[in-house]
């Protein structure tokens, strides 16, 4: 069973051997058909850009997979096929083929995200279009080894500095390696990630546009249109002009109609009238909150890992907060609860630990998906 396979490996990893996946793909390459596939990079926004576009495609009558990360509560979130998770039964039998592609020795050396993006991508084979969503990286991104026609980048800004870098240039510079042959760029809040896209345009011969190029008055009439049908937050709404932008570059005609099912869940969804969830988790999501939001006040339910900057994150949601209540999440990686609440108290704002919901007060539950799941998890035993 693949669930039992997936739970011998580790989900985390401080050190990455990135040789491993390019060396396994070239071993078993020949085993696979490979649909057209549009990468996807950057720190935030790649789940919703993907979903936007690869619903798209599937109302334009085309076969289409969508592999994203990670997942809040089932696996299967992110393995998306024509409209809909794929079943654990489809999950279980491309497993039992993949295994007997693989030698023993490859199965078990793959990471958890390495063996997951090639099991997606066994199941993909009939379609027409992968849109295929980088894990933290991106040159050394598992998903970086299959041939992509197109890139997608969505704004770069830091995060996961141990394994990408500490500056605006380092990080882009990994992440837009990954980029083939032609990427086009969302709006970029960093100046730098334009000049290293210049830079690599200039060493290794590759596009590099800007995502105005393929968006027209037209077009910006559309994702208004879109917009108020779906209630897009203001980041949703950039998200949601990239994927126009494949699509007119891929020269394929879309209506509005065309994005009716691409709400993806966690991204500024409303659970009910008073409960927002949104699985950001760093200062580029909580800056994209904030705007959105517009100063109503909410109680914060939060919790965060040790290497995020939470400090920063709380600073900038402050103006919104109300009071935080902290959630209790199962992770190796969260910080320690104490050190927690000191650095909410040194902010001077109120806080206690997370108990039930009150339906007279507004929530937003942000901080990871971990947050998100654990919250959930809560939610629903109290909606029974």
């Amino acid at each position: 069973m693949l669930k039992d396979f997936l739970d011998n490996k580790p989900l985390y990893y401080e050190k990455i051997d990135y040789t491993r996946m390019p060396r396994v793909y070239e071993n078993i390459k020949f085993h696979f058909k490979t649909p057209l596939i549009i990468h996807l990079v950057g720190t935030n926004g790649k789940g919703t850009t993907g979903r936007f576009l690869a619903s798209a495609l599937y109302s334009l009558g085309f076969k289409v997979g969508h592999y994203t990360s990670p997942h809040i509560v089932n696996f299967n979130e992110r393995v998306w096929l024509n409209g809909k998770n794929c079943s654990d039964a489809l999950l279980n039998n491309a497993h039992d083929e993949l295994l007997n592609i693989l030698t023993q020795d490859e199965a078990d050396s793959l990471s958890y995200f390495e063996y997951t993006t090639l099991l997606a991508m066994w199941i993909y084979q009939d379609c027409d279009y992968v849109i295929l969503e980088a894990g933290l990286g991106g040159e050394y991104d598992a998903t970086a080894v299959f041939p992509k026609t197109l890139t997608l980048v969505t704004p770069i800004d830091i995060d996961h500095e141990a394994f990408l870098g500490n500056t605006i240039a380092k990080i882009a510079k990994t992440k837009l390696n990954a980029v083939q042959n032609r990427a086009i760029l969302a709006n970029q809040n960093h100046l730098d990630v334009y000049e290293v896209a210049k830079e690599l345009s200039d060493e290794k011969s590759v596009e590099f546009n800007r995502v105005e190029r393929y968006i027209n008055a037209e077009d910006e009439k559309k994702l208004k249109k879109i917009s108020e049908k779906l209630s897009l937050a203001p980041y949703l709404e950039d998200n949601l002009k990239l994927a126009i932008a494949a699509l007119n570059y891929l020269s394929l005609k879309y209506s509005v109609d065309s994005f009716m099912d691409s709400r993806l869940f966690g991204r500024l969804t409303r659970l009910n009238k008073n409960i927002l969830i949104d699985v950001g988790h760093n200062t580029l999501a909580a800056n994209s909150i904030l705007s959105a939001l517009n100063g109503k006040k909410y109680v914060l339910v939060y919790n965060s890992f040790k290497d995020k900057n939470y400090k920063e994150i709380l600073n900038i949601l402050q103006p919104i907060i109300s009071h935080i209540e902290i959630i209790k999440i199962v992770d190796t990686r969260a910080e320690n609860i104490n050190t927690l609440k000191k650095v909410i108290a040194d902010l001077g704002i109120v806080h206690k630990m997370f108990d039930k919901i009150d339906k007279n007060k507004n929530y937003l539950v942000f901080g990871s998906f971990s947050v998100i799941e654990a919250f959930l998890h809560i939610y629903e035993a109290d909606s029974e």
